[in-house]
């Protein structure tokens, strides 16, 4: 039974959700039956909730575990310059030694000398306030956050298709009702496992399920078609199945001229990629072309799903993109129970951006560089718009940037060290910082290598709200209290904003920061000003956009209009290319990257969970046995994994659920298995993500060590 440093607030339940991806389960926590003591909690389903029905992955049952005073931060630490180790100290210390950072590297080498680097975790009220203080505070134009590697090639393509961005633009429920699902670069059975009861429901309603991805997951197991392209070819696998829509004749005329504009230009980028190019670039051979196309277009209603197979490309917009296009020429949106949606992954990838955190976003999904949006938000904020800085640098951008012209950084909620890609680069950059403050809830990889370590509270301490995939605004409720030593970031930017010479600004009550973002967000796409924290208490959540209280939220989009200028879709026609990587004599096989079913992300709360350690207890290379056998490695064998910008090394799992000519790592783990060591930082020209999905390597069967 997980142990919680604090006590259980009265209520015997409390109604909350799981602290990890973008469904954002509904449970309850409630004292641990038996124990007597109130700092034992469990974890018991909440079946009221719609979205996961009481459902959870071992994750989610077991994050109290990281509540536990052995497992999390209890005090601020600062590293000691006669020492050169963290070491203790007070809050006033801490938060002395942060102020003073900042404030000094501003004086000497400019306001942009700072940057701030966020996290898709934080609540919305946290996200807000952490880009309220870059910009107003700090007068800094750097800042981005960690959801920039989550699902910002899917978002720019939403926003030039649909002109609005949100992940899901109907309820996760209506998938199970759908005619046919095609998943594409999604694992749903590890990663978000709740939600494949939606696939499961689908099928025994009659429903079809095809599943893209270049290796065998558990999830492509349930489809009734799995294609399985080489990595980096979503894009031409998505413009032949439209060339094939052309050519047979499953256009809906009638929709592309009644609600879509661009149609002749996309039609002509897709009828040059005919079936046979598309089998030679992605391996998956025509007849399995066909058989999907003829799924998706003989069912009444479709639908298109990616995640970060294809979104975490250098071409990952216009890959999304050519999934509208499949969509809007079959007339697949824009209608019940069809549609394109993207399924993001973090916690809170979708509110953070939306509120602040994204380096070119005001609140409420307002482009920083329109003079009406600034003027808006500067009077919410009660500054000059004039004083606001301009877009900033995305995040691997500004993590490169690190020790030039960025010299000091305030970083919470996330762990780049081991996250970002080129992450020893990464590493190196943020040890020629200056100075650099962490804000997490423990000491993960990053946070060790700074000078000052301020502990915050979690999920299960706090109030506030998050934005699931669906774009549903949910309330976290506070359980437990937290350790006397641990402070809210609210209160930490309250504290920091206080000694830069802004006592009034910042609050630390959550419910009165999010009434403020509420005002900042009013008018914006991202409109949250009807939503209260008594609605989503009664509502089970509220859908955005909601524009005034009665407003009943928004759970469906685009069925009657779509968000651009004239209510019409755009078409944006696209072409493939190849990977900013492709293998060649030294670097022969493709690298992908993942996650497994008991870790999350960077693995920084969930590998101090010893149950989902012996689950998933390190990395380890998924290859082919054919691969297997050229190089003589057995199962469990150490293999190195090498690229052009590092080498890992974990154990062999060989398997026929994955393409000869390519290997898996999964990126949870830091040491000598960083699979992000690996990784290819080259970048979507227009979403600025990082082509984590696909990069080239080679394969070296290492000596097993003796014993």
């Amino acid at each position: 039974m997980p142990h919680v440093t604090g006590a259980m607030t009265p209520d015997p339940a409390v109604n909350t959700h799981c602290p990890y991806c973008s469904l954002q389960c509904g449970m309850a926590l409630r004292p641990a039956p038996g124990e007597g003591r109130a700092e034992v909690v469990e974890v018991v389903e909440r079946t009221a909730f719609p979205v996961n029905r009481g459902a959870l992955c071992g994750k989610g049952r077991t994050a109290p575990a990281v509540l536990s005073s052995q497992v999390r931060l209890t005090e601020p630490l600062v590293r000691r310059p006669d020492t050169g180790r963290l070491e203790p100290a007070t809050w006033e210390e801490a938060l002395d030694r942060v102020a003073e950072a900042l404030t000094g590297t501003a004086q000497a080498h400019g306001q942009d000398a700072v940057g701030v680097f966020g996290g898709g975790g934080l609540t919305n009220e946290k996200a807000y306030a952490l880009g309220k203080f870059a910009r107003v505070v700090l007068g800094t134009s750097q800042i981005d956050y960690n959801g920039r590697f989550c699902m910002s090639s899917a978002a720019a393509a939403h926003n030039k298709a649909f002109g609005l961005d949100r992940g899901l633009p109907f309820p996760l429920a209506d998938v199970a009702r759908t005619g046919c699902v095609i998943l594409v670069g999604s694992n749903l059975a590890e990663t978000m496992p709740p939600a494949l009861r939606y696939l499961t429901e689908l099928k025994e309603s009659g429903g079809k399920l095809i599943v893209i991805d270049p290796r065998r997951t558990r999830t492509a197991e349930q489809a009734d078609l799995h294609l399985a392209p080489r990595p980096g070819t979503d894009l031409a696998l998505a413009l032949g199945l439209l060339h094939l829509v052309v050519a047979e004749g499953r256009v809906d005329e009638e929709f592309i001229a009644r609600r879509t504009n661009g149609w002749p230009e996309a039609r002509a980028a897709a009828m040059a990629h005919w079936p046979e190019m598309v089998e030679r670039i992605t391996g998956v051979p025509v007849p399995e072309l066909r058989e999907a196309m003829r799924m998706f277009c003989d069912a009444e209603t479709s639908m298109v799903l990616t995640a970060r197979g294809p979104e975490q490309q250098s071409k990952g917009t216009d890959t999304v993109g050519a999934w509208i296009n499949l969509c809007l020429a079959t007339g697949r949106a824009g209608r019940p129970l069809s549609g394109y949606g993207c399924l993001t992954g973090q916690g809170n990838g979708q509110g953070g951006r939306e509120h602040g955190q994204k380096a070119d976003q005001l609140p409420g999904y307002r482009k920083l560089d329109d003079p009406a949006a600034r003027a808006h938000v500067a009077g919410v904020w009660g500054v000059d718009p004039d004083t606001l800085p301009g877009p900033g640098r995305s995040a691997y951008e500004l993590l490169d940037a690190l020790g030039g012209d960025v010299r000091a950084l305030l970083l919470m909620g996330s762990n780049p060290v081991v996250s970002a890609p080129r992450a020893a680069h990464i590493e190196a950059r943020l040890r020629s910082l200056d100075f650099m403050a962490v804000a997490d809830v423990v000491l993960s990889e990053t946070a060790a290598l700074a000078d000052v370590v301020l502990p915050v509270t979690q999920w299960a301490e706090e109030t506030g709200t998050t934005t699931n995939l669906e774009g549903r605004v949910i309330l976290r409720r506070t359980a437990v209290t937290p350790p006397p030593g641990v402070r809210s970031d609210l209160e930490v930017l309250h504290g920091l904003a206080a000694r830069l010479g802004w006592e009034k600004g910042f609050p630390t009550d959550p419910e009165e920061v999010f009434d403020e973002l509420r005002r900042a967000s009013a008018g914006g796409a991202a409109d949250y000003s009807g939503i209260t924290y008594r609605r989503i208490t009664e509502e089970d959540g509220v859908f955005w956009p909601c524009p005034e209280e009665p407003h009943p939220g928004t759970p469906r989009l685009f069925l009657d209009r779509f968000a651009t200028d004239d209510g019409r879709a755009r078409f944006v026609p696209v072409s493939h290319r190849p990977a900013a990587e492709e293998p060649d004599a030294e670097y022969p096989l493709f690298l992908t990257t993942g996650r497994v079913l008991s870790q999350y992300q960077s693995g920084a709360q969930t590998r101090r969970v010893e149950e989902l350690n012996r689950a998933a207890p390190g990395p380890f290379v998924q290859l082919h046995p054919q691969l297997a056998e050229r190089l003589g490695a057995a199962e469990g064998d150490p293999l190195a994994v090498v690229s052009r910008r590092g080498r890992a090394v974990a154990p062999a799992r060989i398997s026929r659920d994955i393409r000869p000519d390519t290997v898996f790592m999964p990126f949870h783990w830091a040491g000598e298995g960083r699979a992000n060591a690996l990784t290819n930082p080259a970048l979507d020209p227009v979403s600025r993500m990082p082509e984590f999905k696909v990069c080239a390597v080679r394969v070296e069967r290492m000596e097993r060590a003796p014993g």
